[in-house]
């Protein structure tokens, strides 16, 4: 990282934490879960650009690491990322030696991806990077606290997954990237 993205990332994070120090615990839990995830995202991309991976790249060798030779869409659900941002990543991973896609022969329609032993090997020396931004995370936190906190967000993914549901027994859905990208270019272009 060079000294420029380096003071930019410093800024940026003393930044979010002045926020939340002026601003106290009143503003609405989706930012302060919003502003914890992003910390969480830059501190373990920080140690995994020393392995030329990118985080998009390690949500999907997680999946991988569980459960090799899925099919790619498998793999963009349990993802939760739209599919052409699936195959642009994979196609980059490919590159990378990390993964290759392949078609069954009982099957041709559906693309399986496979870890390579690259793509494998990389397991041991990324997870204990994970486990470091999360020891990072939790210091200073005691263990009810650290209970309660899973328990709370663990209810609040419910709940949110209910309300999804429910939206889609309303006809109301999540739209794809695609059509949020059409709206946009809309609303841009009618300004």
């Amino acid at each position: 990282m060079s000294t420029s993205s380096k003071k930019v990332a410093k800024n940026e994070a003393r930044t979010i934490l002045n926020h939340w120090q002026d601003e106290g615990l009143d503003d609405r839990l989706a930012h302060l879960i919003k502003d914890a995830t992003r910390a969480l995202v830059r501190a373990l991309q920080i140690r995994l650009i020393e392995y030329d991976v990118s985080f998009g790249h390690w949500t999907f060798l997680r999946i991988l690491w569980e459960e090799d030779g899925i099919t790619q869409r498998a793999l963009s659900e349990a993802a939760g990322v739209m599919e052409p941002t699936t195959y642009s990543a994979l196609t980059g991973m490919e590159k990378l030696g990390y993964v290759e896609r392949r078609q069954s022969p009982e099957n041709k329609k559906n693309m399986y991806v496979f870890l390579t032993e690259q793509g494998r090997a990389l397991e041991k020396k990324l997870v204990p990077l994970a486990i470091e931004v999360n020891e990072i995370s939790m210091r200073g936190t005691n263990e009810e606290d650290i209970r309660t906190t899973r328990k709370v967000l663990l209810g609040m993914i419910k709940n949110l997954a209910a309300d999804e549901d429910e939206a889609g027994r309303s006809e109301r859905k999540m739209p794809s990237t695609r059509k949020l990208g059409n709206i946009v270019s809309r609303s841009v272009a009618s300004k």
